[in-house]
């Protein structure tokens, strides 16, 4: 099974531009209830990142809880460690456990296509055992 058969598509994530406030994405990941969201590029040779809650707090126990003096890009992981969506999953999932990564960015080309997080993986393993 490859990574594009398993992740969540383009479509669906949830893109926030580097310069926006870190209220914003904290707000835009409240609405979505996603636990992350992806920075955008800053241009077609930049890299993408990923904003997380632990990003957020951590960056809110940094500045004493002021998280208005900063700016997505000021706390992003960037560039986020991504996989092709060609890769067969069983080695983006050793990958995931081998470095205690939650989420891989689905990047072919420099463009995005998609994250592949452990509740994708875990959807596809529970799947297996109900229907072995």
């Amino acid at each position: 099974m490859l990574v594009e058969e398993v992740m969540t598509p383009k479509e669906r994530l949830v893109i926030v531009s580097q310069m926006a406030p870190v209220r914003e994405a904290l707000m835009l990941m409240k609405e979505h209830k996603v636990k992350a969201v992806i920075v955008d590029k800053s241009g077609e040779h930049g890299a993408y990142g990923l904003v997380t809650f632990k990003n957020i707090l951590q960056s809110i126990v940094a500045e004493d809880g002021d998280i208005d003096l900063l700016n997505v890009y000021d706390i992003a992981s960037s560039p986020s460690v991504s996989v092709s969506r060609k890769l067969e999953m069983k080695y983006a999932a050793r990958m995931m456990v081998k470095n205690s990564i939650k989420r891989l960015l689905v990047i072919d080309d420099n463009e995005i296509h998609g994250i592949l997080t452990m509740s994708d993986i875990i959807g596809v393993l529970l799947n297996d055992v109900s229907e072995g």
